[in-house]
C-alpha cells in the first residue's frame, strides 16, 4: 500500500511544480481528459519562445478535439518556426480539414508533396477527404498514388483493392488483392477476394471462398459474417442466420452481424424476431443508434 501511495504521489509531483517549460504543460495535458481544459493549458504555448515545433505539433494534436481553431493556431506557429517540416504540413492538413478550411488543407498537402515526393501520407489524407465526401473515384486515384509510393505496405494496398471493388473496377481489385498473397493471412485474403465476387453478384463463388477461409480459420468472424450474407443471397435463410449469429458470438464488439440479421428478419416479415434483435442491438451498441435505425426499424422509422 505504501509503495502504491508513493508511486501515486510521484505521479502528482508535476502538478504542483512551477510550470516554466512547454514539456511540463504537455505532461499535464497528456493526462487531462477534459478537452476544454487541455485548450486552456496549451493555448499559451503559441507565445512561448522555448517551445519547439515538435512540442507545438503535439499541443495541436492534444487540443484538436476541443478546438480546431486553437489547434490551427498552434500548428501555424509550428510552421512559422519550422517551415520545411513535413510533419507540420501533414498535421496542418488534418487540422484544416477539421476546421473545414479546404484551401488551407489543399495548400498544406501540396506543400507536403513538395517536401517529400515519395511519402504516401499526403495522398492517404487526400483519399480520406475524398472518401468522406463520397468522391470515390478521386479517392481511388489518391490511393493509387499512395500505393505506388508504399508498395510494401499491405494496409495501403488492401484499402486500395477494397475501394477499387467498391467503384466496380473488379478486375483491378482482384489483381491488387491477389498481389497481397504472403502479406496477409490466407484466410483474410480469401475473405477479401470473396467480397469482390459478392459485389459482382457471384454469390456461389463468394460462398466457396468464404468457406475455404473458414476451413483454414473456423473462428474468423469476418468469414462467418460474409458467408451469412452470401447464403442469404442464395436463398438459404436458415444457414445465413446461423452464420451471422456465429459471427456475432465470435466478435461481440462488432454490430454488423446483428444489424444484417435484423435486416434479413424484416425482409422476410419476421417482425417479432427483428424486435428481439433490435433490443439486443440497443443494449449492446447505444452509441450506434443512428446507423442501426437505418437498417433495423421493426416498429417503423
Amino acid at each position: 500500500m505504501l509503495v502504491c501511495l508513493g508511486a501515486f504521489a510521484i505521479h502528482l509531483v508535476p502538478l504542483f511544480l512551477p510550470r516554466n517549460t512547454a514539456e511540463q504543460e504537455l505532461e499535464i495535458a497528456r493526462v487531462t481528459r477534459d478537452p476544454a481544459e487541455r485548450v486552456r493549458l496549451l493555448k499559451p504555448l503559441r507565445t512561448k519562445k522555448s517551445a519547439s515545433a515538435e512540442q507545438l505539433r503535439e499541443a495541436a494534436e492534444l487540443v484538436l478535439p476541443g478546438s480546431s481553431g486553437e489547434a490551427r493556431a498552434l500548428v501555424d506557429e509550428a510552421a512559422r518556426r519550422e517551415p520545411d517540416a513535413l510533419e507540420t504540413q501533414l498535421l496542418l492538413a488534418r487540422v484544416c480539414d477539421a476546421d473545414h478550411a479546404e484551401r488551407c488543407m489543399q495548400g498544406a498537402l501540396a506543400r507536403a508533396e513538395q517536401l517529400a515526393p515519395g511519402d504516401p501520407r499526403p495522398y492517404l489524407l487526400r483519399a480520406n477527404r475524398a472518401e468522406h465526401d463520397g468522391q470515390l473515384e478521386v479517392a481511388v486515384d489518391a490511393l493509387a498514388e499512395a500505393s505506388a509510393r508504399a508498395p510494401g505496405d499491405a494496409r495501403v494496398r488492401l484499402r486500395y483493392g477494397r475501394l477499387l471493388s467498391d467503384v466496380g473496377r473488379v478486375k483491378e481489385a482482384e489483381r491488387v488483392l491477389a498481389g497481397l498473397e504472403g502479406q496477409l493471412p490466407a484466410p483474410q485474403l480469401l475473405v477479401e477476394l470473396g467480397q469482390v465476387r459478392a459485389r459482382q453478384g457471384r454469390h456461389e463463388d463468394a460462398r466457396a471462398l468464404f468457406q475455404r477461409a473458414l476451413g483454414e480459420d473456423p473462428k474468423l468472424a469476418a468469414a462467418h459474417y460474409q458467408l451469412g450474407r452470401s447464403l442469404y443471397a442464395l436463398g438459404d435463410v436458415y444457414r445465413a442466420e446461423q452464420e451471422l449469429r456465429e459471427a456475432d458470438r465470435l466478435d461481440l464488439g462488432d454490430s454488423r452481424a446483428l444489424v444484417a440479421l435484423c435486416a434479413m428478419q424484416l425482409e422476410r416479415g419476421a417482425r417479432d424476431e427483428a424486435r428481439i434483435t433490435r433490443m439486443d442491438l440497443d443494449r449492446r451498441f447505444p452509441e450506434e443508434q443512428e446507423r442501426i435505425r437505418e437498417s433495423c426499424a421493426p416498429n417503423g422509422p
